[in-house]
């Protein structure tokens, strides 16, 4: 009886999570949080929107494939003086002046049109598109890490709920332990000791209550942060070991393959070989054709109209220009060198995680098995205590200290479970799974290519797909 009286209300959610037992009219789970969360983060929204302004880089490298078209008028008025000389016979000559004001006008239009610029246009594609593959990973290096985030608070609310429920009920029985203390100290049976020994149990108990209900307000202000909703009502987690490699050495394999950083050091590498390429292609000639048409009208005094048309191909051969294109070529190399020690150490780092992750998913198995043991041996110990003290064998203190312990025991055991469905979470993060496929979250999963289609291949246009 003792045990339920310890262990109630939000006590009790906690206190199941390990065994993933459910309990009855609960109006929040795990799952919901994580889809408002994966729905709902600014953060995460804001990483979108990232996405889609990098997916622009694209059809800007395609534009070097397209022409440029422009057009160009002029007009306005001038005043001209003309004289010439005209002969009448030979050895005679008049002057001839023609005097006035035209208003010219001219309507010129071009189109160009690069034939080639030793595959700089087709680099720069390759480069955007890399670009765009590169923000892809980290969006879901993002997206995991505000699921990880909202599932470590979700369980931190659980656990920070539960020991504020333990510490109350702590509270109301050092409190009877006071007033039955009290009573044996008014028929002569304890000392004033034993009843000082319980009021500054009770007060330590209090301090610690409060303590709890102030670590409870801070973890509800960045559920709803996270989550965007104030908690209510949690339902009980699980963890999600079932999702996770059977091995060490296997999730370290999946790790290595899927984790969403190693991808994106990866695709940074495919930036930097595609960028000195680039650099390689300001060496090369330029191709380019060029068609213009030309209306001009009054354009001088004796030419009242005139049209003209004109196709003319050029071919620009680079020489020297200063230096500068070979300082950008050697520095795009050692860029480039630069992204591949990154890649071997985001796979260090990776591995290393990993290994962490998995260690301290199996230590947290353990520790919850141990914290159960130990709530069972203090109950039984507490039990025992009060009967010896009952015969005088034990003393008030030794009653309080055996409650403490096991206070201290239920703290340790919600804990515990705690950090075991987040040592799950953590672990699946590290391989690189924690995703609401993987998850099967109840959710329209983001997908990126969308945009990306809409916005390749435009030509023109400025509103965005989605109307802006």
């Amino acid at each position: 009886m003792r045990r339920l009286k310890l262990a109630t209300g939000a006590a009790v959610t906690a206190l199941l999570i390990a065994q993933g037992v459910v309990a009855p009219v609960l109006a929040d789970t795990m799952e919901a949080a994580l889809v408002r969360a994966y729905q709902d983060n600014p953060q995460l929204n804001a990483q979108r929107a990232s996405v889609r302004v990098t997916d622009e880089n694209v059809p800007q490298a395609l534009s070097g494939y397209r022409p440029k078209v422009s057009v160009a008028v002029t007009a306005g008025s001038q005043y001209g003086a003309v004289q010439s000389i005209t002969p009448i016979s030979p050895g005679n000559f008049a002057r001839v002046g023609v005097y006035g004001v035209d208003a010219p006008r001219t309507a010129t239009g071009t189109i160009t049109q690069t034939l080639y610029n030793g595959q700089q246009t087709a680099n720069r594609t390759r480069a955007a598109e890399s670009q765009v593959s590169a923000a892809r990973e980290g969006l879901r290096v993002l997206e995991q890490s505000v699921l990880l985030a909202a599932a470590t608070i979700y369980m931190d609310f659980l656990r920070d709920a539960a020991i504020v429920e333990v510490q109350r009920s702590n509270v109301r029985v050092l409190e009877q332990t006071l007033k039955q203390t009290q009573d044996r100290f008014n028929v002569g049976e304890v000392t004033r000791t034993d009843v000082a020994q319980s009021e500054a149990q009770l007060a330590a108990g209090r301090t610690q209550e409060l303590t709890a209900e102030a670590n409870l307000v801070a973890t509800r202000a960045n559920f709803r942060r996270i989550i965007g909703n104030d908690p209510v009502n949690l339902e009980a987690a699980s963890p999600v070991d079932r999702y996770l490699p059977p091995t060490l050495p296997r999730a370290i394999d999946v790790g290595l393959m899927e984790n969403p950083n190693v991808s994106a050091a990866m695709f940074g590498i495919d930036v930097s070989h595609l960028q000195v390429k680039v650099a390689e292609g300001a060496l090369f000639p330029t191709v380019t054709l060029q068609g213009q048409v030309q209306q001009a009208n009054e354009s001088n005094l004796s030419t009242p109209s005139a049209f003209t048309a004109s196709a003319v191909a050029q071919l620009s051969v680079p020489i020297y220009q200063g230096g500068a294109e070979y300082s950008l070529i050697r520095q795009s190399k050692e860029t480039l060198a630069q992204q591949r020690l990154n890649l071997e150490q985001v796979r260090d780092q990776t591995r290393a995680t990993v290994s962490q992750a998995w260690g301290q998913l199996q230590a947290t198995k353990a520790q919850v098995s141990s914290a159960q043991a130990q709530v069972t041996a203090s109950e039984t110990a507490l039990n025992g205590v009060r009967e010896e003290a009952r015969v005088g064998q034990r003393t008030t203190l030794d009653v309080l200290n055996a409650q403490q312990a096991l206070v201290n025991a239920r703290v340790a055991l919600v804990t515990a479970q705690h950090d075991r469905v987040v040592a799950s979470y953590s672990t699946l993060n590290a391989v690189g799974r924690l995703e609401p496929q993987v998850l099967k979250l109840s959710t329209t999963v983001y997908d990126p290519m969308v945009h990306y289609q809409q916005v390749r291949d435009s030509w023109i246009g400025v509103r965005t797909p989605d109307g802006q």
